[in-house]
Formats: C-alpha cells, structure tokens, sequence
C-alpha cells in the first residue's frame, strides 16, 4: 500500500513538474536567443506534443532519430508555423545540460537561433531500462497572424476550409432540392405525397 502510494504521489509530482520545465525550458532558450539578436521564444502546446511524442518515439526505440515517427514536415504541420527546426539529444537528465550540448554544437546552435523563432516544445523521455533520456526540442516562427490570410476574397487561405465545407455541404442538400416538387404544383401534402 505504501509502494502504491508513494508511487501515486511520485507521479504527480512528475506531472506538476513538467510545465514548469517547460516553462524554464523556454526561458533559458530565450535568454540565449536574446544574447545573440534573437527575440524571446513561448512555450507552445502544440510543440510541446509534437517533441513529446518525439523523444517517446525515440526511448521506445532506444534510438537518437529524428525519423522515429516519420518526416519532420509532416509532425510539425499541425503547428502552422511558416518555418521550424528540431533538435534532439539523449544522455543528460537535465535541460540545461542538453541546451549547453546544442549550444556547442553548430547545427544545433543554429536551430536555437532560428530568426523569427517565437514558440518552443521541449520534452524528454526515458527509455525502457530508465538508464537514457531523450530530449525533443521544437522550435517555430513566422506564424502568419489569425484572420489575416494571403490575398482577398476566396483565395484567403483562412477562409478555405470554409469553402471547402461549402462545396461538400452542397452536393448532399442538392438532390434533396430536386426530388422535392415545387410548391406551386402541391396543394396537399399527404405523407410525402404531392396531391
């Protein structure tokens, strides 16, 4: 009973920590960003996934790869962002020793500095004999602003999901429309029968 407890209290101790790595996480690549002529990054939710599902892709393989759930454009399409970059490690259990990995690295370095970067995802995880973290970072800018889409009228790449729920919705209420009369012809309607 004392196992399960402590193991439940373990657990949410681990769960309350997470945002405030994050957020740290966050904050410490902004301050290396700022020292270098960058703007300051946000934690993102999004991104927070998309590098979360990374780094447990990673653990569950036990294998550094940024191809472990496929091709980085298409995990980080769900963000929306004009531009992203990714960076992945394992071996240290704490962020600021795996951001001081990156920073020496130049790739990686570059990837921190992502011009018009402003939201990060950071996560970790532990492979299964719990002896290698994994970490994810994903970092993103150039987010075009809501409501304000390229060009005018339909050609407004926020307005085309709109469009295309029109066209869809339009086939299907169509032919409904024409196997009903027209009312001029109907003077009594009698279960569904025109009299």
């Amino acid at each position: 009973m004392h196992r399960v407890v402590g193991a439940l209290v373990a657990s949410l101790l681990l769960l309350s920590a997470a945002p405030a790595m994050a957020d740290s996480a966050a904050e410490l690549i902004s301050s290396f960003r700022l020292k270098h002529g960058e703007v300051r990054v946000v934690r993102d939710s999004t991104l927070d996934r998309i590098a979360m599902d990374q780094a447990r892709a990673m653990a569950a393989k036990d294998d550094l790869s940024h191809d472990a759930l496929g091709p980085f454009n298409r995990r980080v399409a769900p963000a929306g962002a004009g531009r992203a970059a990714e960076n992945i490690a394992y071996g240290y259990d704490n962020f600021e020793k795996t951001l001081g990995q990156w920073i020496d690295s130049s790739g990686h370095r570059k990837n921190l500095l992502l011009h018009n970067a402003s939201r990060v995802g950071v996560a970790s995880a532990r492979n299964a004999s719990g002896k290698r973290t994994y970490w994810a970072m994903v970092i993103a800018g150039d987010y075009e602003p809501k409501g304000k889409g390229k060009g005018k009228g339909k050609g407004n790449k926020d307005a085309e999901p709109l469009v295309a729920v029109k066209r869809e919705a339009a086939p299907a209420s169509k032919p409904k429309s024409e196997s009903k009369p027209k009312s001029s012809s109907c003077h009594i309607k009698l279960l569904s029968l025109c009299i």
